[in-house]
């Protein structure tokens, strides 16, 4: 008689082994009531805390509307997309309705630089020759001489050549090299429904495309004309010099020209004595200010979104830390760790199980305490009068999930720490020395040594609240002094998941060569 053998059982894969971890160390974290509890009290602390930092901000009555506050903040003007702009230059324009082309040559770009820095009054009395290298002069188009609306511009610049630039954010570059008499820069900007192109040209003949950029909703008339402004310069001392650019331009598209000065009020650090005239065929523009992504030069006590939650923030992780320790310690000072590895032999899952665990559930208390404190806190400090930055929506939403990483991060990173002390005492020190006092110690000192602080240890992570853009559009100092973290917010959330990974590998090997 012939007998079959019966089949062997097939192995289950290890991502399928790994559920059954997966919830009973998720029952574990839900059952007990005071960790849920900590959770919350983790939520409170933080939107106490930011009440009471942003309550305590005083500086008079600022609306953010109108040219000026009344306080003395100016009016900040907001791009396309809700960010912060610069919006400030001298415009010759005329309309322009359905397509069009509009050509001119820049034949030069001179400048000043202010002989003072910007904290004192301005004057064309107190300037040196100096061109800045982000000064710019072209053709720009627009819907409205509004500050923050939508345009596409094609330009000359001081130290970076033709560029087409659309919307304060979008940059394309053009023909490298300087303007001067001997080798001026030709520039057309070109309409078609909604599509902006631009181009340049060494002789006004053979024309080469720069860009294109898309405008949705264009009306059939627009403003179109030239422009010149120039931004704040510089020095190794991080202190800022206004200035102002002189630009000539030849072979003008005909048309009726109007001069207008755009955002002669707003919060840039311009020179005075912007102006317009005609020599013979030849159009004179001198101007000041800069259309970019707006940062914080000339805004005293700027205040951002997320400024008021950092204080509240950490007192809430604290709690969390004290969590994330005892998820695993308590079990070592009761003695459950030797059923729980009894019950799972591969103790690097049950530390995987408890990471995943203890990482959402930090990540969702870390990002509703942000989506609660931030928009309390911003809208405190402007009912009390401070100035607050303005970010764009995507950006706030960054900042928020930002939190929730942070937090989340940490958590995993002091799990692993208690995992390997086994005592909560121990493992709550050890994660506040680690994970909250830098950043302490960081916020608190001057100089450059703050700068290693927060690219080097955790404290690295809390870039994921910074809300003031960098733009390589704008030569501007950013420091820690200006409101800058050194990183950006990823490579700061990369360098926190360094030192977790780092505790979890220590921990993992921990395990395996210890008994429970």
């Amino acid at each position: 008689m012939t007998t079959t053998a019966a089949p062997r059982p097939t192995a289950q894969p290890e991502r399928e082994s790994f559920r059954p971890v997966l919830r009973a160390e998720w029952t574990k974290f839900r059952t007990i009531r005071g960790w849920l509890i900590g959770l919350g009290v983790a939520v409170v602390l933080c939107t106490t805390f930011t009440f009471l930092v942003a309550n305590g901000t005083h500086e008079g009555t600022c609306t953010g509307t109108g040219s000026t506050c009344q306080s003395g903040h100016p009016y900040v003007a907001t791009g396309p997309d809700g960010e912060a702009v610069a919006d400030s230059y001298q415009f010759v324009e005329q309309p322009l309705t359905g397509d069009g082309t509009i050509t001119a040559q820049v034949r030069s770009l001179t400048g000043v630089t202010s002989s003072n820095p910007t904290n004192v009054a301005p004057s064309l009395a107190q300037t040196r020759p100096g061109l800045a290298a982000w000064a710019k002069a072209g053709i720009l188009l627009r819907p409205s001489t509004k500050q923050g609306s939508p345009y596409a511009a094609v330009m000359a610049t001081g130290a970076h050549g033709v560029r087409f630039q659309d919307n304060y954010t979008h940059d394309q570059a053009g023909r490298p090299g300087p303007v001067s008499d001997t080798s001026p820069r030709w520039l057309r900007l070109t309409r078609t429904g909604d599509t902006l192109t631009g181009y340049d040209s060494t002789d006004g003949t053979a024309w080469t495309k720069i860009g294109t950029a898309h405008l949705a909703g264009l009306p059939s008339t627009v403003h179109v004309g030239l422009f010149v402004t120039s931004p704040v310069s510089f020095d190794r001392s991080s202190s800022g010099f206004a200035t102002q650019a002189t630009a000539t331009f030849d072979h003008v598209t005909q048309g009726a020209w109007r001069e207008q000065s755009i955002g002669a009020q707003d919060f840039y650090p311009k020179l005075p004595g912007g102006s317009y005239h005609r020599i013979g065929s030849s159009f004179v523009l001198r101007g000041s200010g800069d259309i970019a992504p707006a940062v914080v030069e000339g805004l005293l006590g700027t205040d951002t979104p997320s400024s008021t939650i950092v204080f509240g923030l950490i007192v809430g992780l604290i709690a969390i830390i004290v969590v994330a320790t005892m998820f695993i310690t308590v079990e070592y000072r009761r003695g459950l760790i030797r059923t729980t590895f009894a019950a799972t032999p591969h103790r690097h899952r049950v530390l995987a199980a408890k990471a995943v665990v203890i990482g959402a559930a930090a990540f969702v208390i870390g990002a509703l305490a942000a989506a609660v404190a931030v928009p309390l806190g911003e809208h405190i400090l402007k009912a009390n009068g401070a100035y607050v930055f303005p970010v764009s929506t995507p950006t706030m939403a960054r900042i928020i999930a930002g939190a929730g990483a942070l937090v989340a991060v940490t958590a995993v990173a002091v799990l692993a720490v208690g995992t390997i002390v086994r005592k909560s005492a121990g493992a709550v020190t050890a994660g506040i020395v680690v994970f909250v006092l830098p950043y302490i110690i960081g916020s608190s000192m001057s100089g450059g040594a703050e700068q290693w602080l927060f690219r080097l240890t955790p404290a690295a992570g809390f870039s994921v609240l910074g809300a003031l853009p960098r733009s390589a559009q704008v030569a501007y100092p950013y420091t820690m002094a200006n409101g800058y973290y050194p990183l950006s917010w990823w490579a700061g959330l990369a360098v926190l998941c360094a030192y977790a990974a780092l505790a979890l590998g220590i921990a993992a090997v921990t395990l395996r060569r210890r008994d429970a």
